[in-house]
């Protein structure tokens, strides 16, 4: 695979209309050699980075490696570890990125990922799964500095709904479809879907969901707690990125300590929270940026944060 860092070098830029609410957007498409996903910049200032999972179809697809063959003519964006991985590379090369303050990840409007790809693992023994840390670089989109918005669209089941839930926000389509249907094949959420559901939705919701393997659909999420905000399906996309422009027009280095103080309260208790957060409140006294916000508000200005 070619170096992601010379495919952002060498973008050839070519202007798309993303719409949204309130008006029209134009972004530079770099060209990739990622065989799972697109990348791309997006929004007027090229500040957003959007991934989209593509792996619309996938017959005999060459997945990490080896070869699996589906019983569906189409996979409806199957998570399987050649995709995760190219995403964890494209994260990886995003967070070196000063430029870019938020990234958004989606897939089609049919799905945004239906579940893991149950070909790839259907062989797999206890052995090996503790052998190789299964699943452990599903993970990565977890540990992003940045903020991660998911931009939700048809079915995010199993594996998927996890992804969605290991980002900091989503954003669902109105026919956007959760659930975790893990317990219908004889086995139970692997990345997170038990532990984030609950944390969510709270337990006897979360419950129902794991045991059931019921979907549920956009406005229940959002009414449950799962999901932020819901709105049409051609405009979702749209509406993440001008929540990622918003997000990246404050200082980097505040939005990651707000990060990480909000990850904590979801993590730890209250009193230990509290503390976490008081501290890094304490913390932002000694950088420019809150000394430029405090600064602006009071002149009545517009902020520069400088990241420092």
């Amino acid at each position: 695979m070619a170096n992601i860092g010379k495919i952002f070098a060498s973008r050839a830029c070519s202007l798309a209309k993303v719409a949204t609410a309130n008006n029209v957007r134009f972004y530079c498409a770099p060209a990739t050699s990622f065989e799972f996903i697109k990348t791309e910049l997006v929004g007027e200032k090229k500040n957003v980075a959007l991934i989209t999972l593509n792996r619309p179809k996938a017959l005999n697809a060459l997945c990490n490696g080896a070869l699996i063959t589906l019983n569906r003519p189409k996979a409806l964006n199957a998570l399987c570890n050649g995709l995760m991985n190219e995403v964890g590379q494209a994260l990886d090369q995003f967070e070196k990125d000063d430029t870019i303050g938020a990234i958004v990840i989606t897939g089609s409007e049919k799905a945004f990922a239906a579940g893991a790809d149950i070909k790839e693992m259907q062989g797999n023994t206890y052995a090996k799964c503790i052998n190789t840390n299964f699943l452990e670089n599903w993970t990565r989109v977890a540990k992003s500095q940045k903020p991660v918005i998911a931009a939700v669209n048809g079915y995010a089941l199993g594996g998927g709904c996890e992804f969605a839930m290991m980002c900091d926000i989503i954003y669902a389509g109105d026919k956007a479809k959760f659930g975790q249907p893990e317990i219908a094949l004889g086995t139970i959420p692997g990345a997170g879907g038990s532990q984030r559901t609950a944390r969510a939705m709270g337990k006897s919701k979360a419950m129902e969901m794991c045991l059931t393997g019921n979907m549920i659909n956009a406005e229940e999420a959002e009414r449950s707690g799962l999901v932020s905000k819901v709105f049409p399906a051609d405009k979702v996309v749209g509406e993440a990125v001008k929540l990622g422009e918003k997000i990246s027009t404050f200082s980097p280095l505040i939005v990651r300590l707000c990060k990480e103080a909000v990850n904590t309260a979801y993590e730890t208790t209250l009193n230990e929270g509290l503390k976490f957060e008081r501290r890094h409140f304490h913390a932002t006294f000694s950088t420019k940026d809150r000394q430029e916000g405090m600064t602006a508000f009071v002149e009545k200005r517009a902020p520069k944060f400088t990241n420092e």
